[in-house]
């Protein structure tokens, strides 16, 4: 798998190349249906490539707790804070998101994790925070009786109280879609690539996100000999 290559500035200021000084890597944008398997996929992935796996439990923990959040933050070096900074921006001024506002903290949290690279991120709309140049967002789709069906298996839940709690999930997520995104529904044109795990299986969705990983990381790389 190549890796994305950045090279030093060197010479004097008129031989100065620009170079990107974050994100270090790709980063993986898991979003799925409630019961599509989405968080075990995003797993398969993050083993096979040896990436940390941020899943949405865990995002939500970072967020409301400062003890754990604060270290993440500190973390980010200089250059890779002003790229936070300026990826802010962007997020204000692209997609209307105030970053300061209520539940402001999150932008700024994913945006850090990604400046590293190397990451897997699952929920919390992670993917439309994040620059598409540089990461990788996939959507993880079944239809409504395999994630029924998932769901029973996985909590030990009887058919009906799964059917329910797949309900609950997919209407809180639409929910946390229109409050933070202005959107009712999700646009297949947001994404780099669906994945229906109801017909693949998970190791054969895994396999899939692989090679478009090493096509996006092939496209970071000649973009950052552009530079």
């Amino acid at each position: 798998m190549n890796e994305p290559q950045f090279f030093p500035l060197h010479g004097n200021r008129g031989d100065a190349v620009t170079r990107p000084t974050a994100p270090a890597g790709v980063t993986i944008a898991i979003s799925r249906e409630a019961g599509a398997r989405g968080g075990s996929i995003a797993r398969r992935v993050g083993k096979r490539l040896g990436w940390q796996v941020y899943d949405q439990e865990l995002i939500e923990f970072l967020c409301a707790t400062d003890s754990a959040r604060e270290p993440v933050l500190a973390d980010v070096p200089v250059d890779a804070a002003d790229w936070v900074e300026a990826q802010l921006q962007r997020v204000r001024r692209d997609r209307g998101i105030d970053p300061a506002a209520e539940g402001g903290v999150m932008p700024r949290l994913i945006l850090s994790l990604a400046s590293r690279g190397e990451i897997i991120l699952v929920g919390r709309g992670a993917g439309y925070y994040l620059p598409r140049v540089s990461s990788l967002h996939v959507r993880i789709v079944a239809p409504l009786e395999d994630r029924i069906a998932n769901m029973a298996d996985w909590s030990r839940l009887a058919h009906s109280t799964a059917t329910d709690l797949v309900r609950q999930k997919d209407e809180r997520r639409a929910e946390f879609l229109f409050r933070h995104f202005g959107r009712r529904t999700t646009d297949a044109i947001d994404f780099d690539l669906m994945l229906n795990s109801g017909l693949l299986k998970e190791e054969t969705c895994a396999d899939v996100i692989l090679a478009a990983l090493n096509g996006k990381q092939d496209s970071m790389d000649g973009d950052s000999r552009l530079g």
